[in-house]
């Protein structure tokens, strides 16, 4: 039997019982696991996390294999313990209830009022934990009109104003546009973490637990942040400006002779230096582009300018010369670069973690960075069920025979994989 993880970590000794899944709940535990907390990720028997099955790409074995581990699931699921119950059945929830009586912190992302059916709401359970950190993620939060709808990043990020300031300008064939990635998710996940690590603070000043409803709508709506105080300020409703800024100018891609490269402008002597770079210090010098506002004013005629000058020279011969005079500048990198980059590797943020299946596993790494509790990597993503026995012996005290009776009855997977039942079925 395994035994427990070494407390190390900021939030060492802390235990999160994660009800979660898909990306914004995921995300939140991930963070907490990583700075120490031992996070108990609660499963459905057979299938497991909806992302399990989110691919391709799936995780390879050694012999090149697909595995049933999808790319998507290995993205914010590190650093926890997968225990596999069925929360349909009352035995199910029993067990949920037992280890939320033991728990810190309660994650959970279910449509409102379904934990309540099952007995698993905070009302419920912290009767019999008032030190329980409660923390409920959910498309539109516990009140209002829409609080019984089931919520999805793309959704949330039409909903909630972002898609209708990404994308290229009409007249330019552009039309509205999500983020490539599942952002409105990972920063709802962001604001839970913080908000439990304010309940935490809370607690321990006054050994209250309290709960927490976090939506992606309200997540997503809060991150609008200069865009959205700027409509709130003026009335006008901004429009899509492609890869520029609303109120810098130059600040987007420009065209170089073989590929494009950003030009970050912050400010009038930078647009002068990018000026006498470019062997046109006059523009500098015109009142319609001397500073900022009136370059942001005057940006239809600015911008074709700078891109007539930019064609003449390769992105990397943009960059060197521009780097050396303090002008903001990079190149538009693929992830291949991004991973490859110097930079990115001193710092950590491709990690290599153990696997049963592959060997090892390449993952992002945590982007924060503390001096005297730094961020642990203790595990990889679990397989489905891989932890159920040895949570329920540590935590709940049960026996083997109670274990194995209950996986008789459908209420546990213990996921017993091999290497071979790992693979995809075909």
């Amino acid at each position: 039997m395994s035994q427990p993880l070494p407390e190390q970590g900021a939030l060492s000794g802390l235990v999160v019982l994660d009800l979660s899944r898909i990306l914004a709940g995921p995300t939140c535990t991930q963070i907490l696991g990583d700075l120490g907390a031992e996070v108990i990720k609660i499963e459905r028997p057979g299938r497991g996390d909806d992302t399990r099955g989110w691919g391709p790409p799936f995780l390879k074995d050694g012999s090149g294999k697909e595995t049933s581990e999808s790319a998507y699931y290995l993205s914010s699921n590190r650093n926890k313990a997968s225990v596999a119950i069925d929360l349909a059945s009352k035995d199910g929830q029993n067990l949920i209830a037992d280890l939320a009586a033991k728990a810190d912190i309660l994650v959970e992302n279910f449509k409102v009022g379904d934990l309540k059916r099952r007995g698993l709401d905070y009302e419920t359970l912290k009767q019999r934990n008032a030190e329980l950190i409660y923390c409920s993620i959910s498309g539109f939060g516990q009140t209002g009109p829409y609080a019984h709808r089931a919520g999805y990043d793309f959704l949330i990020q039409g909903m909630g104003g972002i898609m209708s300031l990404t994308g290229f300008e009409d007249e330019e064939g552009g039309t509205e546009t999500k983020c490539g990635v599942g952002i409105a998710d990972v920063m709802c996940g962001m604001y839970a973490a913080v908000s439990i690590l304010s309940a935490l603070n809370h607690r321990n000043k006054s050994g209250e637990g309290q709960y927490i409803d976090i939506s992606l709508l309200d997540a997503q709506v809060s991150w609008l942040i200069n865009q959205g105080a700027g409509y709130l300020v003026s009335g006008d409703i901004p429009g899509r400006l492609g890869n520029g800024h609303p109120t810098i100018v130059p600040y987007e891609t420009f065209p170089a002779a073989d590929k494009s490269f950003i030009l970050a402008v912050g400010n009038d002597t930078q647009f002068r230096k990018f000026c006498e770079v470019a062997g046109s210090p006059q523009l500098a010098d015109d009142p319609l582009y001397a500073k900022n506002a009136d370059r942001v004013r005057n940006r239809k005629q600015l911008v074709p300018l700078i891109r007539r000058l930019t064609i003449d020279k390769t992105a990397a011969e943009w960059i060197t010369l521009l780097e050396s005079e303090g002008v903001p500048c990079g190149p538009v990198n693929d992830l291949k670069q991004v991973f490859d980059d110097p930079q990115v590797q001193s710092r950590n943020m491709r990690i290599t973690l153990p696997h049963p299946l592959s060997g090892e596993l390449d993952l992002i790494g945590s982007p924060i960075n503390l001096e005297k509790t730094p961020v642990t990597y203790k595990k990889a993503p679990p397989l489905l069920g891989a932890d159920t026995a040895d949570v329920l012996t540590r935590h709940l005290g049960l026996t083997a025979s109670d274990i194995s009776e209950l996986a008789e009855k459908g209420i546990l997977d213990l996921g017993v994989l091999t290497r071979e039942e790992g693979h995809k079925n075909t």
